[in-house]
């Protein structure tokens, strides 16, 4: 095996924590092994437009792609939420490490604090910033009343817009707010009964050269199967629905004593109109069941949604 490794990583704090983690736990795999991290700046961390307009989730992946196939970089370090179902030819997903909190969180800002404990009690008119269709679209399905406006850039700059009055709440991943260790600025965990998170929220996914046996090789111990099995699920039933991040599309597995349990959500992208369904079956057949969950919502109108 060779001895050195080169991680690729965007340069957000997130991202870099993300990287940082991953580097920390392949040390504990080989202490002699070397690895290092490769910052690279993708589309989307420059361009400021909504992700629909800028190309989708594969704006925060392509070039970290093109730096695995030209061996510039060994791992790909991504939050599996931003890597699209369809790889390019030669690479994969080697790893889908043990997730963190998949949910969406509710941030108030200081003027709601004491007015609002939920999304369902949140004030007539209140603007809730969130760059998210599938957020917005459920959120107009709970609340016609509320205001959304577009939210962009890294976490700390969503939260200094969210404390500088331009927003009464924000909508954002726990996941990564607990990684940056800002929990506490989450005022609610939102129940994916209300809010039903995207395909891959809250996990890491570590993409390889798929014939770079020694990068597959140590990568994979920090694979999580009960995760894996879960967010391959997820990735299936998205890839069925044809979609990406620029439409309102949701999913969620859990594994429990080897049986899957997947809900899936598409919505109208004004939040007029939500097909929601669930499937259940051996986790090993996960991607199957994502497959069979995903016509059995195109059968039942989401094709007339997704058009």
């Amino acid at each position: 095996m060779k001895d050195t490794f080169v991680i690729g990583s965007r340069g957000s704090r997130l991202a870099l924590t993300q990287s940082e983690w991953v580097k920390a736990k392949l040390a504990l795999i080989d202490p002699y092994t070397q690895v290092r991290i490769e910052i690279l700046k993708t589309s989307g961390d420059v361009k400021t437009e909504p992700l629909s307009v800028i190309g989708g989730k594969g704006v925060f992946t392509k070039e970290l792609e093109e730096a695995l196939l030209d061996r510039r970089i060994d791992l790909a370090v991504h939050s599996l939420k931003d890597l699209p179902t369809t790889l390019p030819d030669g690479l994969t997903i080697a790893a889908i490490c043990e997730r963190e909190d998949p949910r969406d969180a509710l941030i108030l800002g200081g003027s709601l604090e004491n007015e609002a404990t939920s999304l369902e009690n949140l004030p007539e008119r209140s603007v809730i910033g969130t760059s998210s269709p599938r957020r917005l679209a459920q959120l107009k399905h709970l609340r016609s009343d509320l205001v959304i406006q577009d939210l962009r850039g890294n976490v700390d700059t969503r939260l200094r817009k969210l404390d500088d009055g331009q927003y009464d709440a924000l909508i954002l991943a726990s996941a990564g707010l607990r990684r940056l260790n800002l929990a506490y600025r989450i005022s609610v965990p939102i129940s994916p009964e209300l809010m039903l998170p995207a395909v891959g929220q809250g996990a890491i996914g570590i993409e390889t050269r798929t014939n770079d046996q020694d990068s597959v090789a140590l990568v994979s111990k920090l694979n999580h199967l009960p995760t894996s099995l879960a967010c391959r699920a997820e990735r299936a039933l998205l890839k069925g629905l044809g979609g990406g991040c620029e439409l309102p599309i949701a999913g969620h597995a859990v594994v429990v004593y080897g049986e899957l349990r997947l809900e899936g959500l598409i919505a109208a992208k004004d939040g007029s109109e939500i097909l929601r369904d669930h499937i259940t079956g051996p986790s090993e057949h996960g991607e199957t069941l994502g497959q069979q969950l995903a016509d059995r919502l195109m059968s039942n109108g989401a094709t007339r949604l997704l058009s």
